[in-house]
């Protein structure tokens, strides 16, 4: 698999440097570079590419404004000398964000991240539920196995995912939105605060299910459906 792509940088040596380290990697295939954003734009808007590669700080237009004006959008990795600008990227979906100066380790980080996420965002439903899920966490896209989750707790507008091997990764999203990206068999709701991943269950007992270091109360609303895993578990 290659995924075409385009950068756009007002720095000749920015883009000298990106074509160097593309032509290092397979997975990747360089179709055009642009020292001027709008002409770029321009061409986006009539060339669809699968990885944009775009300097943040340009003098006609900002690659945050070029981003947003994009009617369809590819995977995003942004490259900047200014750390400042991480919760615009963030906000825009941008799979990463390069701190220049760029090394090529870090730079085929990003590269495989985006050859990992077309691939998921391309395969049949069925493939991701059993797979993974992508989720923003910290100005960046986090891969998180489906069958590494202990359960989700939900924070108003955020939710925090409890990982088997203890780490948690806070998301801004919803329960519902969360929920509707996780395949439904495996992760079940069981509170307006909580849902659990069924195999991850060690006990029921009352209005509790106990995992390895969480015990959850389940609302009245979902009693029913601890019912009926009695016997399962």
């Amino acid at each position: 698999m290659t995924l075409n792509c385009i950068a756009i940088d007002d720095e000749p040596l920015a883009l000298k440097l990106i074509s160097t380290y593309v032509a290092r990697l397979p997975c990747l295939q360089l179709v055009r570079t642009f020292e001027n954003a709008m002409s770029a734009a321009e061409y986006l808007r009539q060339h669809p590419i699968d990885v944009l590669f775009i300097d943040i700080n340009m003098p006609d237009i900002t690659g945050l404004d070029l981003v947003r004006s994009l009617e369809i959008k590819p995977i995003i990795i942004f490259t900047t000398a200014y750390r400042n600008f991480a919760v615009e990227g963030f906000e825009l979906e941008a799979i990463d964000y390069l701190l220049k100066p760029i090394s090529f380790e870090r730079f085929e980080k990003a590269a495989r991240k985006a050859a990992d996420f077309y691939q998921y965002k391309n395969s049949n439903p069925t493939e991701k539920s059993e797979a993974s899920i992508y989720v923003y966490s910290e100005y960046r896209m986090v891969k998180i196995a489906v069958s590494d989750i202990e359960y989700l707790e939900s924070m108003q507008d955020y939710v925090k995912i409890h990982l088997s091997d203890g780490k948690r990764i806070l998301t801004l999203m919803t329960m519902k939105a969360l929920l509707e990206k996780l395949p439904a068999l495996q992760i079940k709701r069981i509170h307006r605060s909580y849902a659990v991943a069924v195999d991850k269950i060690l006990s029921l007992q009352n209005k509790k299910v106990f995992l390895k270091d969480a015990e959850l109360p389940v609302s009245d609303s979902y009693i029913d459906l601890i019912k009926d895993w009695r016997g399962k578990i």
